[in-house]
């Protein structure tokens, strides 16, 4: 057997293996995992921010805590853009 082509089995297995294990989590837990920061309970539970969070916060340059008045950034990662700024 040529050598590209046990490759290829090897990284199609790989897929397969990956796709099967993300579907019996899927079906096991009833709802797909929630990787995001600001809607995972556990990881606001634990204080985990978003990076950009993080460094306005460090930085002061934003009033990024949950329940602030600035609209782009409450603590919601996908909200708090980089290019979120005093003119936004």
């Amino acid at each position: 057997m040529p050598s590209w082509l046990f490759v290829v089995l090897c990284t199609v297995a790989a897929v397969g293996f990956f796709a099967l294990g993300m579907s019996l989590t899927l079906m096991l837990k009833g709802h797909p995992i929630d990787s995001e920061i600001s809607t995972n309970k556990e990881m606001q539970r634990r204080g985990i921010k978003c990076a950009v969070q993080e460094t306005r916060e460090a930085d002061g340059t934003a009033d990024c805590a949950p329940g602030a008045p600035l609209p782009g950034c409450s603590g919601n990662c996908g909200a708090c853009d980089i290019e979120h700024g005093e003119n936004s």
